[in-house]
């Protein structure tokens, strides 16, 4: 979610607002972000603080670039995934979210857990969780894909559960050929 101003000049605001209103710091800067789309101050700090290094990852993806996100579980591998699906929807490009773990109505959760609505994208989200997901399908359904196509494979080893796919390490060599961005 892009602020109206940088957090520096909301905190300064806060800080007028505080004298100006005669309440406290934190009730000012609750107030602040409230006009920001958030229900406290802390939660825009800490998305703030969250999507800086997301922001520089993409900056840094060149189309074509593989990106392996790996972190034990509930680390937040999915979240980062798609806040990079969210810079890429902020610079026109496409986002296509593969996934046999979540539904379309978690991943839209989880969206807007981030400050994110999909619906802000006029249709550059694309979610997919059909049950046949593995390389051959991937590669196939991104074919047509439009050159910087973030691509978001929730998460690998999933790919590899049927054991008529190939095996894993031959999904990934394959899954790097696929036009666009990688995730």
């Amino acid at each position: 979610m892009k602020l109206s101003a940088p957090v520096y000049h909301l905190k300064r605001k806060a800080k007028l607002l505080s004298r100006e209103e005669n309440i406290r710091l934190h009730e000012a800067l609750d107030r602040i972000a409230a006009k920001e789309g958030f229900s406290s101050w802390s939660l825009l700090a800490a998305n703030m603080s969250a999507t800086a290094p997301v922001r520089e990852l993409f900056a840094r993806l060149s189309p074509g670039d593989l990106v392996l996100v790996g972190a034990r579980p509930a680390q937040g591998k999915t979240l980062m995934s798609l806040q990079l699906a969210v810079e890429a929807m902020k610079s026109g490009c496409r986002s296509v979210f593969f996934t046999l773990e979540y539904t379309e109505k978690d991943v839209l959760d989880r969206f807007r857990s981030i400050g994110a609505e999909p619906a802000h994208f006029g249709g550059l989200f694309e979610f997919d969780n059909s049950d046949v997901i593995s390389a051959d399908y991937i590669v196939n359904s991104m074919e047509p894909a439009p050159r910087g196509t973030l691509v978001v494979i929730d998460y690998l080893q999933l790919l590899d559960q049927k054991r008529e796919n190939p095996e894993l390490n031959a999904q990934v060599r394959k899954r790097s050929r696929l036009p666009g961005r990688g995730g």
